[in-house]
This record gives structure tokens, sequence and C-alpha cells, in this order.
């Protein structure tokens, strides 16, 4: 006779247990990574410049670049590895651009400059000023 009137108690036992969810999580069980911030798209009027790898003067397209409007220009990484982009008068760093990122839009001197990534400095390029021709390099990147 005891186990018939047991039987009810641990059938609202579950019941009470469904209602609440019934599901249980384990406090140290890893939370899913979040997902990765889309690249920015280049804003409007910026030049695209593409980093292709690291070969030397041939590791940026175009190379030179001349944009043909305003002097912003995005660094699109199509190469599978980490660059990072900074003016040879540390005049802007674009921070680490992981393959297929890109950078934020950086607004570069009218008179043109010359840039090389940090952490590959073989890898050099250059921006003409509107119209007119690169500026000319001076220093160890050049």
């Amino acid at each position: 006779m005891r186990i018939v009137h047991s039987v009810p108690a641990i059938a609202g036992l579950l019941l009470m247990c469904a209602a609440c969810g019934g599901g249980y999580s384990s406090p140290d069980a890893p939370s899913p990574a979040p997902a990765p911030a889309p690249a920015p798209a280049p804003s409007a009027g910026s030049t695209t410049v593409s980093i292709v790898g690291d070969r030397g003067n041939q590791s940026f397209n175009p190379n030179p670049a001349t944009p043909s409007t305003a002097m912003t220009i995005v660094w699109h990484n199509n190469d599978g590895i980490v660059h990072r982009i900074v003016a040879n008068d540390n005049s802007f760093d674009t921070g680490n651009i992981s393959g297929n990122g890109s950078s934020q839009a950086i607004t570069v001197p009218a008179g043109g400059i010359n840039y090389h990534c940090s952490i590959h400095p073989g890898m050099v390029g250059a921006i003409n000023s509107t119209g007119g021709s690169t500026p000319p390099c001076t220093g160890i990147y050049c």
C-alpha cells in the first residue's frame, strides 16, 4: 500500500520540475562564442587599398594609391594573416586588420604619405596626393 501513495507524490514532483523548464545548465558550461563583427564597409568617396601579402612594395594594390577625390583610405586584408598599417611618420595606425577584414577609413594628409606594415616592415606603400605624385620617402622603410 505504501507504493500506491508515493506514486501521486512522485508524479506531482515531476510536474513541478516540468513547469520550471526542467532544463539544467551547469554553471561551468562554456557559453557560445560571440559572432565576429562584420568588417566595416568603405565610406563613400574613400579609396580601398588591398593588402595582398608580404611582398615588399608589391604588398599593396594599388601601390601607390591615388585617391580620385577625398584623401580617405580603407585597407582591406586579402591575405590570410594579420597586418597593421602605420604611416612612416606615425600620423595614423589602422590597428590590427585580420584576414578578410578592413580598416576604418583613414584620412591621410593632402600631400600624400608613405606607410608600412608594422608587423611586416618590408611591406611598404604610398598614397599620392590628389592629382599629384608620390611623396618622397625617407627613413628606414624606404
